[in-house]
């Protein structure tokens, strides 16, 4: 534990002007990020008697080795780049809001030539036009699929798409009347642009228009007894309002609005926020974090805001939004949602009316969203809490083992061999330090060889990255060859050598208090050898075999037998059967892109884009094959001489048997890649 009077600045050395700080560690690692209008006085609050500090405060500033700052000209500018360094170094004792799912968006792809709806989830891209979030995604498909009836956009895969250019048949939707199927022409693209900037306007609360316009049309056909027409119309009609139904009136027409709540303990706080659009409620979010730093309501709205619209640009960024409590420096927070929106945003606290009631609304989520992750928090802490306790009396560990690190290997009869590195702290997967590494020691099938090198690559990287820090004086030097690193999981150390101070977390920074390997004795010691070669003695190895389930423990004869319905063993299966499962995905993708090659590979300069023009130009490799050097020589972009170079390289390379179909005897042609389907 530091003495923070250790690394105070000295006095009038700190400017009296607006800042963002950073508190690192012993090791140079950001811990904390925060802003201040006057740095000189709110650092200051950070090095008083440890007595009066808040706990968490006391426990970031004893932890810390140093403080840097940058003064920057305005509060604007300081809540930028506090929002931009929490986001780029993650410290520790921030407080960081997370989602607790990945909410699905409606969105209209106004990117492309022929837009398409369609459910999105993940980080926005640029020229989608969303709408969201919802709680699920068939929330989205009843609401898509009553609005087609009246806006028929495109709502197909580029694939389908493209079939249905190809055969000239649009699919089942264009039949029934629920797209317009520009992908046979029956609309133009400026036609179906309209259809989906229409469904865009409807869809961001200017419906009236729609109706009463589908209403008087309605009334004319009726008039000119265009009864048919005029059913079709009444039924539009009937299908928008369901699926405005979908989503209550709650503010008057018009009114473009978030609203936050936030419900806190001592220990954690939840935020809920309602998207109001047209006067109704499109969406709904929620977040759940530990407060690990002293920080009030204001502060947490202020985070709040940070990670709602630091990404955000535009539309996305509402004209209004309504919060429990304003942040510390509320026309800062202002401005910057200005800047982001492009115009004038209004930060409030509603005091009366339907606002104030909504407001009330959100509070109630906040707290039910609080207390139901405490109640599962609980729950999983208590389960967790006994399984790495019994891992630690079966093991003969002093200590739970917080951090566990899993290996496995996985191949294809000795081609493509691979292996994963799995992490869990606090019984939790971390997935942000799983690693994947590429066996190159030596070729073939040798599990324990393998389990060997990538142990020793793994806990080499971690001795380079002590040496390197300066926390250990003296470093053992590692024994045997140093395997050529590999951009799977294993970069080169110098890839870390020029960010050396720049305090990000490093690549297998972290040792593990347990190491599992997924196998029996051999793997074990295998593993146990790879660190006593490294001579590193301070982390417990164990296996756990597939067949029976046993844990085996480096020089024992005998297994460790847990119960079948041990929560320790419970939790060594599911860190096993993750480290498996990350394993055979990168084994599988490495194979199917080996086996994705095609002749045209072997012409020197002959690139991806020509490569596809001549496959779409002859249809498949075959018909290529059977072209001659004139015909290759029409496509665009092909000389003489790579057309000569095409030829020979097809010549040489012998076709493959045909594949036969077992069941009806087919003789089955080749495909666009030169491989037979």
């Amino acid at each position: 534990m530091a003495d923070p009077s250790s690394y105070r600045p000295k006095p009038g050395q700190i400017p009296d002007s607006p800042g963002v700080y950073k508190f690192r560690d012993e090791h140079r690692r950001v811990i904390y990020v925060g802003k201040a209008k006057s740095l000189r006085q709110r650092l200051a609050n950070y090095f008083q008697d440890l007595s009066g500090l808040h706990p968490r405060t006391r426990s970031m500033v004893t932890t810390a080795a140093s403080v840097e700052w940058t003064v920057v000209a305005t509060e604007v500018e300081a809540l930028q780049l506090e929002y931009s360094w929490i986001k780029e170094f993650d410290p520790r004792f921030n407080v960081k809001y997370r989602d607790d799912k990945s909410y699905p968006y409606l969105a209209v792809t106004l990117n492309e030539e022929f837009p398409r709806v369609q459910v999105m989830r993940g980080a926005k891209k640029k020229g989608v036009r969303y709408f969201g979030p919802y709680g699920h995604a068939w929330a989205i498909r009843e609401t898509v699929d009553l609005m087609l009836r009246v806006f028929p956009v495109r709502t197909c895969s580029a694939g389908v798409f493209k079939n249905a250019a190809r055969t000239g048949r649009p699919c089942l939707l264009g039949y029934i009347g629920k797209c317009s199927a520009p992908c046979v022409g029956r609309v133009t693209p400026e036609e179906h642009r309209e259809l989906a900037d229409d469904f865009c306007d409807f869809m961001a609360g200017r419906t009236g228009t729609y109706i009463r316009r589908l209403e008087k049309d309605m009334m004319a056909a009726a008039e000119d007894m265009e009864y048919e027409r005029a059913a079709r119309l009444r039924d539009d009609v009937g299908a928008l309002k369901r699926a405005m139904e979908k989503s209550a009136v709650v503010l008057a027409d018009a009114t473009d609005a978030d609203l936050i709540a936030v419900a806190e303990d001592e220990l954690e706080a939840a935020v809920q926020i309602f998207h109001v659009r047209g006067g109704r409620v499109r969406g709904q979010r929620g977040w759940v974090t530990d407060k690990v730093e002293n920080v009030d309501t204001s502060g947490l709205v202020e985070h709040a805001l940070q990670q709602l619209y630091g990404e955000e640009s535009g539309d996305a960024v509402p004209k209004e939004v309504l919060v429990p409590a304003l942040p510390e420096d509320p026309d800062a927070v202002s401005q910057w949602l200005a800047d982001r929106r492009g115009s004038q945003v209004s930060l409030r606290i509603p005091q009366r009316g339907d606002k104030k009631d909504l407001m009330v609304t959100v509070q109630r989520n906040a707290q039910q969203a609080l207390g139901l992750h405490k109640t599962k928090r609980a729950s999983d802490l208590t389960t967790r809490s006994r399984a790495l306790e019994e891992i630690a009396e079966a093991l003969g560990l002093d200590t739970a083992p917080l951090r566990i690190e899993c290996f496995d290997i996985s191949h294809l009869q000795g081609e493509d061999v691979v292996a994963s590195m799995v992490v869990f702290e606090d019984g939790l997967a971390r997935k942000g330090e799983y690693r994947r590494f590429q066996i190159k020691g030596f070729e073939g099938q040798d599990d324990v060889r393998s389990m060997h090198e990538v142990i020793s690559r793994r806990f080499r990287r971690y001795l380079q990255e002590k040496e390197r820090t300066g926390e250990w004086e003296e470093t053992p030097a590692p024994t045997g060859p140093v395997p050529a690193p590999d951009a799977a999981g294993d970069s080169a150390p110098a890839a870390d050598e020029s960010r050396e101070d720049d305090g990000r977390p490093k690549r297998f920074a972290y040792p593990p208090q347990l190491l599992v390997v997924d196998g029996g004795q051999p793997q074990v010691a295998a593993a146990k050898r790879a660190l006593d070669e490294l001579g590193i003695d301070d982390i417990a190895v164990c296996g756990l075999a597939k067949r029976l389930e046993e844990v085996w423990l480096p020089d024992d004869d005998d297994p460790v037998v847990l119960p079948r319905s041990s929560e320790g063993l419970y939790l060594l299966q599911r860190i096993r059967d993750e480290a498996h499962r990350f394993a055979i995905t990168y084994q599988r993708a490495k194979r199917a892109k080996r086996i994705r090659t095609s002749p045209l590979d072997a012409v020197a300069g002959l690139g991806e884009t020509r490569k596809q023009a001549l496959i779409k130009h002859f249809g498949s490799v075959k018909k290529l094959r059977q072209a001659t050097i004139d015909e290759i020589c029409e496509v665009p972009g092909i000389g003489r001489r790579t057309a000569e170079s095409v030829a020979v390289a097809l010549a040489a390379a012998a076709p493959a048997a045909p594949a036969v179909n077992t069941a009806t005897g087919e003789i089955m042609e080749e495909d666009d890649g030169g491989s037979t389907t």
